[in-house]
């Protein structure tokens, strides 16, 4: 069996955090800008960060598993 969680959680979280979807931290204006489409190498840094440490979340402490 392959354990199918650290693909569809990895796959998930660049899906939701990829800068300028959703949401943009920190924003051109604002703190947070909601789906503006654009992004700065500071923003790219910090969605990144954010990327990481939820991925090390769910895989190595939560341990998350999925078998099918």
């Amino acid at each position: 069996m392959k354990d199918w969680a650290p693909s569809i959680i990895a796959t998930a979280l660049f899906a939701f955090l990829s800068p300028g979807v959703i949401l943009q931290l920190p924003g051109r204006d604002r703190p947070v800008d909601f789906m503006n489409m654009k992004t700065s190498w500071f923003s790219i840094l910090i969605h990144a960060l954010i990327f990481g440490l939820l991925l090390m979340l769910f895989l190595v402490i939560l341990q998350a598993h999925l078998y099918v």
